[in-house]
């Protein structure tokens, strides 16, 4: 069994590329890992997930306590054979999910109780059952339950939630079976309060993990403001370790973040924009319901290695989407998860060739231009 670990090959400024060599395989830094929540990548083949370039894939914990049940998936041979997919998995703590639900949870020192949106019917979600139920999932990458608060918030708030999160740390530490080849990552929470993120990361430190996340941003803030939550906070994160993003972003969001050193990213943006008539491109985020697509024959990028991108007219796209036919959203979700691998693989590339900072301008400088001229 392949140990997990982590190698920088390459640093340009704060920005890494490297490997991170997981039990199921190799894991390209800077890295985007599609989101599946149930199982699946909505809208998307396992396979087409695959060919995009993606290494790695996300599953929610919440989402599949719920529907199938972590017991029915191992028995099932858990998640990799379930879905049908064989590289490594991340699965997040059900944690972010749970907090969303403010109407229907209540946090203690214990963890979380709350009714499933699905039912209403009644469960418990502690520090021990996450970490149970990531381990009957089986994914390759498991993270800690820690409480995420809205911004903005009190700095009381977000104290008293950092506090809880690094207690609840420890317990997830403690009950992780580090035989299993699988690795735990620490969450670093604090809001936007610098003092709190610098204790965040310090206890995290001290317990000790395989890698380290940054949660509580995306969820409303500024991009400026979550820049310099990043600029206090990754200097902090053990060098040696990968650095993980959650919850982000927009492409632009990727080559700030990537700048400050971060080298693990999620997000539902390239799928749920698929799914809503939006493509991500090398010109900027083209809208397909617009009526200057209906008479385009042309592809959104004839020079893309995708062939969602690459072979289907706009006016075709723009067709299924006025329609809502689901080739629609199935196309553009494609087009969309292999833009975001695209550009991390430019991004790896600029960084082994110490080039980034002029890739970051290039990528800008395509998106501020916007699409080609209309025909």
């Amino acid at each position: 069994m392949t140990p997990f670990s982590f190698d920088i090959q390459a640093t340009d400024g704060k920005a890494r590329q490297g490997v991170i060599h997981t039990r199921r395989g190799n894991i390209r830094t800077p890295a985007f890992m599609p989101v599946g929540t149930a199982a699946t990548v909505k809208a998307m083949f396992p396979e087409t997930v695959a060919s995009t370039g993606a290494d790695i894939v996300l599953g929610n914990t919440y989402h599949l306590m719920l529907r199938p049940g972590a017991e029915r998936v191992a028995k099932l041979g858990g998640l990799h054979s379930f879905m049908r997919w064989q590289k490594p998995i991340l699965t997040d703590s059900g944690g972010f999910q749970v907090m969303s639900l403010a109407s229907l949870r209540k946090i203690d020192e214990k963890g979380v109780t709350f009714r499933s949106h699905v039912d209403g019917s009644a469960h418990e979600m502690s520090p021990e059952r996450s970490i149970e139920i990531q381990g009957l999932l089986g994914s390759d990458i498991q993270m800690q339950l820690d409480e995420c608060v809205a911004l903005p918030c009190p700095y009381s708030e977000a104290e008293r939630a950092m506090e809880l999160s690094l207690r609840w740390a420890e317990r997830c530490k403690a009950v992780f079976d580090a035989s299993s080849g699988a690795a735990l990552f620490g969450i670093v929470q604090g809001g936007t309060e610098p003092k709190l993120r610098a204790r965040s990361c310090a206890g995290l430190r001290d317990i000790g993990f395989q890698g380290y996340a940054v949660g509580g941003l995306a969820v409303g803030e500024p991009q400026d403001v979550m820049f310099a939550v990043l600029d206090e906070t990754v200097p902090q994160l053990p060098v040696e370790h990968p650095h993980y993003l959650m919850g982000v972003g927009t492409p632009d969001d990727l080559l700030g973040s990537v700048a400050r050193g971060i080298d693990m990213f999620d997000c539902v943006m390239p799928t749920r924009a698929g799914r809503h008539g939006q493509a991500y491109t090398r010109f900027g985020r083209l809208n397909m319901k617009n009526a200057r697509h209906a008479d385009d024959p042309r592809p959104l990028d004839e020079a893309s290695s995708c062939p969602a991108a690459r072979d289907y007219s706009r006016a075709y796209l723009h067709h299924l989407v006025r329609c809502g036919e689901p080739l629609g959203g199935m196309l553009l979700s494609w087009v969309n998860v292999a833009y975001y691998q695209e550009l991390m693989a430019g991004m790896r590339t600029a960084i082994a060739a110490g080039t980034f900072t002029d890739f970051a301008a290039e990528m800008r400088e395509g998106w501020a231009r916007g699409d080609i001229d209309p025909i």
